[in-house]
């Protein structure tokens, strides 16, 4: 008898892994991208990575078994990754979240704990293909989804396939340069003036402190000066902002103005259909007054600087999938993959 939770679902299935610096996300989807379960796990990057392949290969076999789907209908696994790597030799190369992982092989790692074969691909165009498959950028011709939190990722999707460069660096948007003078911020890759250095939430914490330091009289000011984490200053901001303190909104004002030029550079040279910023800070989304100010600014502030057309025929929006897009878009390439090694035509009865 058929679990319940396979009900409604298409055979194969297909297993997408999205591993961060902290945690691990695992999801078990159909062929049509229906979600049937997940788990997130942390990563304990300070045990290594091969613990870490342990750990995944064994809440794959759990997932499986909890849900009594049959190994045999498992085709594949889609595993996305942060930093630098070579992705046609599936290994992480130095990823600066996970220090110790350097030079890994983390796809035949993983192939051979888990027993399935495995899709290997950066994270930020997991994501980015997740949008594009099933979510807010779903049949784009060219999607571009970026993403602010620590840093800034950036996936993109032309005519329905990942570009990930010659040298698999395609995609770094928050390196995009937008301040050229002697005085430009440090970017945490050691370099100044990129983006990253600006709108990230590092960046915005590093702006917002200077405000701060500066003695200026706000409420925004004063809950700062007591705040014991630091990486609370975004949701601070957000709160502040929804308030209608004039300096909060304005720090992220100045935000969405850096963001959209750095969108600038960036179509100039993509020409995609689509734009979508999701991410952990957003302030709200969509669901937020002071969300949905934060990308008009955006709008406007790309709509200000770029050709008429490209102004006119580019949707900027807010990503749908949340922190779920990494292991749908890991899953749906791993798709892409099976079908292109002639799956569907061994696909079981």
């Amino acid at each position: 008898m058929r679990h319940k939770k396979l009900e409604n679902t298409t055979s194969p299935y297909f297993i997408g892994v999205d591993l961060g610096g902290t945690s691990i996300t695992i999801g078990i989807l159909d062929i049509n991208g229906v979600s049937i379960t997940k788990k997130k796990i942390s990563t304990f990057g300070e045990k290594g990575p091969d613990a870490a392949m342990t750990r995944i290969a064994e809440t794959i076999d759990s997932l499986i078994e909890q849900n009594d789907i049959p190994r045999s209908l498992i085709k594949r696994v889609g595993l996305a990754t942060p930093g630098t790597m070579d992705i046609e030799a599936g290994m992480m190369i130095a990823p600066s979240n996970l220090p110790s992982w350097q030079n890994y092989p983390v796809r035949d790692s993983l192939k051979v704990k888990c027993r399935f074969p495995v899709t290997y691909a950066h994270d930020a165009a997991a994501a980015a293909y997740g949008e594009f498959w099933q979510g807010a950028g779903k049949g784009e011709p060219g999607l571009v989804v970026m993403t602010l939190g620590t840093g800034i990722g950036c996936g993109i999707i032309l005519k329905g396939n990942v570009w990930s460069g010659v040298h698999c660096h395609g995609g770094e948007c928050g390196h995009i340069l937008i301040d050229v003078s002697n005085n430009a911020r440090w970017c945490n890759c050691g370099q100044t003036g990129h983006l990253e250095a600006y709108a990230s939430a590092t960046g915005l914490i590093k702006r917002t402190l200077d405000f701060v330091m500066a003695g200026l009289d706000t409420s925004l000011c004063e809950r700062v000066h007591s705040v014991e984490q630091k990486a609370e200053i975004p949701k601070i901001l957000h709160e502040e902002a929804d308030a209608g303190d004039e300096l909060a909104q304005k720090i992220i004002d100045e935000t969405a103005f850096y963001i959209s030029s750095g969108l600038v550079s960036l179509v100039h040279t993509i020409d995609p259909s689509c734009i979508l910023i999701g991410g952990a800070m957003t302030f709200g989304g969509e669901k937020s007054k002071i969300g949905e100010r934060f990308i008009e600014h955006i709008r406007q502030g790309f709509k200000s600087r770029t050709f008429k057309v490209l102004a006119e025929r580019i949707r900027i929006d807010y990503a749908k999938l949340g922190p779920d897009a990494g292991y749908i878009g890991a899953a749906g390439l791993a798709i892409n993959d099976w079908k292109a090694e002639g799956g569907e035509n061994k696909q079981d009865d």
